[in-house]
């Protein structure tokens, strides 16, 4: 099986642009691809998974990826499905996530001995002409068609600046000149880029009169068709200290029955005949299907020992086991006796905020031990801990964290 057919068979492929012609190059040719990130935050979150899964089987099929980090157009930030323009990044916000992004990159993609290659943008972006950009690459565009293009759609409706307008140009440039350095010929990425993307395709066979070419994988939703990743507090992180490996595991161990097998597909390296069987599963059965995943994902983000822990966490908290040492703890020094439970909490980024934990005192869904929360007010004592110097806090319907006194 060619890794076009893998890709497809697992459910990666959205868009192609020479359907016949990558087919055919992928069974019989080791190609150069890249996929852009740009460095907007100092950690990559789940939707960029999904490009990092799309590398690393391309890899595995023999193919040679090129990371390429945003350090220049993360400058300008990409108009594509934003209601506004995005704030303006420092090179120095930029250069810390670009730091930050190479650590978790090299978890998932192999770089040694040039089996990948890891590039950024701003190292050619940052020192350009802008007379000779235009007599070089603007003459190639025309304006009418990139006005139709989906990533300035929504934004026409409110207003576009022509700083963002420019942004496909820069990714379209960024393509002809990993053409030219690297021999690099497709660029892969989620939907949303399709616009972009197909800009890149064209300019390098007008200007280098050389096949080019680009594939999109679709975004992480739901069967509903909404964006998965996002949690009460913002985006699922694949940083630790961001969302905890517990977390991390718990949103995959949480997920709606139809989601399971587009979920197992896309984030886990598990053969399609197990995961149609784990998929197959019904009524509480597909539990088992859901603890794979959970499983298989926190060990390729987090590494095999933390989603050991992840899971005896959960089996401890409702699978009837007793080991509670891997559930998320916070322990608690002397002087945090006394104290509001909620200041405790929110210190702790149990809380995002003070009104979140208003707002979930008054929902009734914090407990400490088996006790219902109810006053705002209440102070944390020594004499709520149970035998072992413990006690837990339940925020929500299946969210725990374990209160420990030093």
């Amino acid at each position: 099986m060619s890794v076009y057919d893998l890709l497809q068979e697992r459910g990666f492929i959205k868009q192609v642009s020479h359907e016949d012609e990558i087919r055919e190059l992928l069974s019989k040719e080791k190609i150069t691809f890249y996929i852009g990130f740009d460095p907007t935050a100092d950690s990559l979150h789940v939707g960029h998974f999904i490009a990092l899964m799309l590398m690393a089987h391309m890899q595995r099929a023999g193919h040679r990826p090129i990371c390429l980090l945003g350090g220049g157009t993360g400058m300008v930030g990409d108009p594509s499905g934003k209601d506004e323009m995005r704030k303006m990044l420092t090179t120095e916000f930029i250069n810390h996530n670009i730091s930050c992004f190479k650590k978790q990159m090299e978890r998932f993609i192999d770089f040694s001995q040039g089996r990948a290659i890891m590039v950024n943008n701003a190292d050619w972006l940052l020192d350009l002409n802008y007379v000779d950009l235009l007599r070089e690459v603007g003459t190639h565009f025309s304006v009418n068609r990139m006005l139709t293009a989906e990533c300035f759609k929504k934004r026409l409706e409110k207003g576009l600046s022509f700083f963002e307008f420019n942004y496909m140009i820069m990714q379209a440039y960024d393509f002809l000149t990993l053409n030219r350095k690297y021999g690099c010929i497709m660029q892969l990425g989620g939907d949303d880029q399709w616009s972009n993307m197909l800009a890149g395709v064209e300019l390098i066979r007008r200007k280098e009169h050389k096949p080019a070419y680009c594939m999109t994988s679709k975004l992480l939703t739901t069967s509903a068709g909404v964006k998965m990743g996002k949690t009460v507090g913002g985006a699922l992180w694949l940083d630790a200290e961001k969302t905890s490996p517990y977390d991390f595991y718990q949103y995959w161990r949480n997920i709606d029955d139809a989601d399971v097998e587009n979920c197992l597909s896309l984030l886990t390296f598990l053969p399609m005949e197990q995961i149609r069987q784990l998929s197959a599963l019904e009524g509480s059965q597909i539990n088992q299907a859901k603890i794979a995943l959970a499983y298989e994902v926190t060990k390729l983000i987090h590494g095999e020992t933390e989603a050991d822990k992840a899971k005896a966490a959960a089996e401890a908290l409702f699978g009837g086991g007793t080991k509670l040492d891997d559930v998320p703890t916070i322990e608690l020094a002397q002087d945090s006796f006394g104290q509001k439970l909620i200041d405790i909490l929110t210190a702790n980024n149990v809380f995002s905020s003070k009104s979140e934990g208003r707002r979930l005192i008054a929902q009734g869904g914090l407990y400490l031990g088996d006790e219902k929360i109810t006053d705002v007010e209440v102070m944390l004592s020594e004499s709520d801990l149970v035998s072992d110097g413990s006690l837990l806090v339940r925020k929500g319907k299946k969210k725990y964290y374990r209160l420990l006194k030093k």
